[in-house]
């Protein structure tokens, strides 16, 4: 009989050795196209050079609460990679980072996140969370709360998946956050679907008149991208403009972008 170790002890002995990976996703300006910022994204490859689904060793993670201490470790890492993007090619690129419901809660966040940004020299104004519906609607009061103290510290806040949660228009214009992040699944079918484009046209009016910037995700076609820039929308990511590549790969973007700035 083969013994399986638990997910959890999977996970920790993962972290131990050291077989996690960050990969980064381009977030550009659809004004220019440029790059702005970048999205830091959780792999876990295997032996057989597959990758663990991320929805089912992160939500692993969530349950057991391992997530903590593997978020903690994917904000260190992409925080100290992104900072040498900044300094190798004079760039004010920001990094994006998914929060987890159990991190957000967690009494220790604003002590790491500090530790994070003192021990990488990332700033504050460079940082941005991505926290969903769901964490900022669970109990308004105190994410409210907890939202306001990492504005403190300089961080920006997105709310992730917009749209596909159960927000509250009357919590919505009280929540701290700078960004909508407008889910794929609107982007998905426009400009073809009239539903789908009078849904993203009615949000970034919404968040505009909120004074909120607006990204749209799972961009991947020309057609999609000019429609999203003629009504407003600020940023977008997606396989049109890169998928979540290793460092070096991504790096390889920024060369490229630089070579095309006279």
């Amino acid at each position: 009989m083969t013994y399986r170790l638990p997910m959890h002890q999977r996970l920790a002995n993962a972290l131990s050795y050291g077989e996690f990976r960050v990969n980064f996703q381009p977030i550009v300006r659809l004004s220019d196209g440029e790059i702005i910022g970048v999205e830091a994204l959780c792999r876990w490859p295997q032996r057989d050079e597959t990758f663990s689904p991320p929805e089912t060793f992160i939500a692993q993670a969530e349950t057991s609460g391992f997530i903590v201490q593997l978020g903690e470790w994917v904000l260190r890492t992409a925080a100290e990679q992104t900072r040498r993007w900044q300094q190798r090619f004079n760039l004010p690129l920001r990094l994006a980072v998914n929060l987890s419901s159990r991190q957000f809660l967690h009494s220790n966040l604003l002590k790491s996140i500090q530790d994070v940004l003192h021990d990488t020299g990332l700033r504050g104004d460079h940082l941005e969370f991505e926290i969903t519906e769901s964490i900022a609607m669970h109990n308004p009061e105190d994410s409210i709360g907890i939202m306001r103290q990492l504005k403190l510290l300089g961080i920006s806040l997105s709310l992730d998946d917009f749209g596909t949660g159960y927000s509250s228009l009357s919590y919505l214009k009280r929540l701290p956050i700078d960004t909508l992040k407008i889910d794929k699944s609107f982007v998905r079918d426009i400009p073809e679907d009239a539903n789908d484009l009078a849904i993203v046209s009615a949000i970034t009016v919404m968040a505009h008149a909120l004074d909120l910037a607006v990204l749209a995700e799972g961009v991947e076609t020309a057609p999609q991208a000019e429609f999203l820039r003629e009504c407003g929308c600020e940023f977008a990511q997606g396989f049109l403009f890169g998928r979540a590549l290793p460092p070096d790969e991504f790096e390889d973007l920024l060369l490229a972008q630089r070579s095309r700035i006279p």
